[in-house]
């Protein structure tokens, strides 16, 4: 059975989720709530990974967390959570002994048909880079050491899986989920037992090959940003801002994976050709930076001859009665949340998850008065008075957050429209024509 908050996030964080992405899709999605899996994900967004993960799939499972989180404040909410600490090298002495005890927790959960999630590559980045990190060996020891306990009696499987965000930072992005095909562990129960370590070791490897085959990997981590900036201009990969619309979200992963692939098989810095339009495709980006206007607006110049500010009006106009309530139900919990979260955590990357859960609760909390307000002052109505609450409420308050986007975009569009962008319209055509020339992935 589910423990009660884990119950709780299982049915409400979908919801979240698809007010957070603006596209969503999972790939080869695992069923069952049961299964005796491990899945072995990559760690691309620190905490907002097992957030995702765990409500896009409908697997229950076990999280493997950082020990150093594991406060006396926060240990029964772990519990509830279903999470299980995992001990790292600079966390202290002894903790080899301290994680042999929960890998045979890890086992017991196993046994009774349960899944794990594990996150493979032990840490985060602080800047998020399309790539995966070296996988450790601890969910492959994990699923031999359930096996020994079970004496090998039921099938214990291991599935990788594959976070892909188009920026997991930027609300109303995209994000798809990727899961391989199992592997059963007990195809190589006698290998193991002539030689444990190596099998470990091989079964590591093909764990981590199959996660490179879940996302987009770039090699070299010098090469990214211009693995980024060709999925900008073209407009055909996963850029959170920069993407045809048209495109499905599953062949912009494809392109983005095409892409990468292609440049982890040539010697990237050997190719005076690419060299040259990496170098060019950098100054571009750094150029729009420095004068403060974005590739869209470019390409929008580029499109329609000229920057059209409608469809900023229109949502303007027509969003701003909910939009208006928006304020009234999320803005001072959104700016506690956002102050708070900011002030306590300095690496970036841990800001988006924080955000999302503490926020989700807060918003929660202060608008309980309004089921009251809603039944006697409105329509006397349970089942309305919930729905509003549950529904109309994060709607509103996403509406109030897109408008105050808008906002800014209606008033940059506004100075662009005096603006001489020729030149910059210019150089995005010839380095799209360089791209086509030189890069063969479409």
């Amino acid at each position: 059975m589910m423990r009660l908050i884990y119950f709780l996030l299982y049915i409400t964080l979908p919801l979240t989720n698809r007010l957070y992405f603006k596209r969503r899709k999972t790939y080869n999605a695992p069923k069952g709530l049961y299964g005796r899996t491990i899945y072995v994900s990559n760690h691309a967004s620190s905490f907002l990974d097992p957030i995702i993960v765990a409500s896009s799939i409908q697997p229950i499972v076990f999280f493997m967390t950082r020990a150093d989180v594991f406060s006396p404040l926060i240990k029964p909410i772990a519990w509830a959570t279903h999470m299980l600490p995992i001990y790292r090298q600079q966390d202290g002495e002894g903790n080899n002994s301290k994680n042999e005890k929960i890998f045979k927790r890890c086992a017991k959960i196993l046994s009774f048909g349960r899944n794990l999630l594990i996150f493979g590559e032990g840490f985060t980045d602080d800047v998020f880079i399309r790539r995966l990190k070296p996988v450790k060996k601890g969910a492959v020891r994990i699923g031999f050491i359930a096996l020994e306990e079970m004496n090998w009696r039921k099938n214990v499987y291991v599935a990788a899986i594959g976070c892909n965000y188009t920026d997991p930072n930027y609300l109303r992005s995209d994000l798809l989920i990727s899961t391989s095909n199992k592997i059963c562990l007990n195809d190589y129960k006698q290998a193991f037992i002539d030689n444990p370590n190596k099998v470990i070791n091989e079964l590591t490897k093909k764990i981590e090959i199959l996660m490179r085959e879940q996302i987009t990997h770039v090699e070299n981590i010098n090469w990214a940003p211009f693995h980024e900036n060709v999925m900008q201009l073209t407009r055909k990969g996963m850029n959170s801002i920069n993407y045809d619309p048209s495109i499905p979200l599953e062949k912009r992963w494809r392109y983005s994976q095409g892409l990468a692939n292609w440049m982890n098989e040539i010697k990237l810095d050997e190719h005076p050709e690419l060299i040259q339009l990496k170098t060019e495709t950098e100054a571009y980006f750094n150029l729009l930076k420095k004068v403060k206007i974005r590739e869209e607006y470019i390409y929008e110049a580029q499109t329609n001859t000229k920057i059209n500010r409608t469809k900023e009006l229109l949502f303007l106009t027509f969003m701003f009665p909910f939009a208006f309530l928006g304020m009234i139900h999320c803005y001072i919990p959104y700016i506690l949340v956002k102050r708070f979260t900011e002030k306590t955590f300095k690496r970036r990357v841990f800001w988006s998850s924080v955000k999302m859960l503490l926020g989700k609760l807060s918003m929660a909390i202060f608008n309980i008065p309004v089921l009251f307000v809603f039944y006697h002052f409105i329509y006397p109505s349970n089942w309305l008075s919930i729905t509003y609450y549950v529904l109309g409420i994060p709607i509103c308050g996403l509406i109030a957050y897109l408008y105050s986007r808008k906002i800014t975009i209606f008033q940059t569009k506004g100075k662009l429209q005096k603006t001489d962008l020729t030149k910059f319209v210019e150089k995005r055509n010839s380095l799209l024509v360089e791209i086509e020339r030189i890069i063969p992935v479409s």
